[in-house]
């Protein structure tokens, strides 16, 4: 499986943060080969990845560099991305 990076940018009680949160701790045990990062917005690294993806609404998703989705995510979109990118 090919490594993947995914970024979770947020924001301090983000209702669709902590439903992404804990949607992910549900499936990581299928995704050894992504490294799972939280990034809050309140942080200077946070700002510059709102600022370089045009972020406007958390949780910002970036997959290996691109913007997925923000302010909600379809996991079943989410988790066929994951797949393709592991192949």
């Amino acid at each position: 499986m090919k490594p993947i990076e995914l970024e979770v940018v947020t924001s301090p009680g983000c209702v669709h943060c902590h439903e992404f949160e804990e949607f992910w701790k549900t499936i990581e045990k299928d995704w050894t080969n992504v490294h799972h990062q939280v990034k809050d917005v309140t942080t200077q690294e946070g700002q510059e990845l709102v600022s370089k993806h045009m972020i406007f609404s958390s949780p910002g998703i970036i997959i290996n560099g691109e913007l997925f989705a923000m302010g909600g995510v379809d996991k079943n979109k989410f988790i066929e991305k994951l797949k393709q990118l592991s192949n």
